[in-house]
């Protein structure tokens, strides 16, 4: 006696408007929801998708998905998984896979300037390292560079397991210096600090040596 399988599977390439990501347990990535002409679609995000994103992609970038799409004859539901992700540049063009995920910028009448790479704060995103307060890091970072006007020239990635979990949460700064037990309280000054080294401008707001000195002996 054969074996019906009720499931088929096909590829598929979806075009929508990104309108939020889909967090599981409060810190794990899992999916996009997006704006499609058929209405709000859920897609999933296959496993090498999740720590390539920038959790600050805006509200309302086009997005082109590719990858696996599950019917079951047997619900009638339809389930979709992403292998890719990509920025649309218009209907009729190519598309550029990138990552992490920017918003296309909008057309300006102002002369073109030169295309300076973001500076990147790696943040494990690891089980172990959310429960000692991982969480609140991130939230603390991203309310730091906003308040400093650092989005720009600043972006915040997820990692996967850091191998140092029993000192986390961990995070690692654009110049390799690496964080351990960073609590939120902290973070202000680990963004001062970048700030001064790399020259960035934060309104006035920056530590001074003895500042850094004694965040060092706090996060030793």
């Amino acid at each position: 006696m054969g074996v019906c399988n009720s499931k088929n599977v096909s590829e598929f390439c979806l075009e929508g408007r990104f309108i939020e990501f889909v967090i599981k347990d409060g810190y794990k990535l899992k999916g996009l929801l997006l704006l499609t002409a058929d209405g709000e679609c859920y897609v999933k995000l296959a496993k090498h998708l999740r720590f390539t994103f920038d959790l600050r992609l805006p509200a309302g970038t086009l997005l082109q998905v590719v990858g696996q799409k599950k019917y079951d004859a047997k619900t009638g539901e339809v389930t979709f998984k992403a292998e890719r992700v990509m920025a649309a540049r218009g209907e009729t063009q190519k598309v550029q896979t990138i990552s992490p995920i920017k918003q296309v910028p909008a057309m300006e009448n102002t002369a073109p300037k030169p295309n300076k790479a973001k500076a990147t704060i790696l943040v494990c995103q690891k089980s172990d390292c959310m429960k000692r307060g991982g969480k609140a890091v991130c939230q603390a970072l991203e309310a730091a560079l906003s308040d400093r006007g650092l989005e720009d020239q600043v972006t915040i990635k997820g990692t996967g397991c850091m191998k140092n979990c029993k000192a986390g949460p961990n995070l690692v700064m654009p110049d390799k210096t690496r964080y351990t037990r960073i609590q939120a309280s902290q973070v202000s000054s680990v963004i001062n600090t970048l700030a001064n080294l790399r020259g960035f401008n934060t309104c006035g707001k920056g530590m001074n040596k003895s500042q850094r000195s004694e965040l060092g002996k706090n996060l030793g």
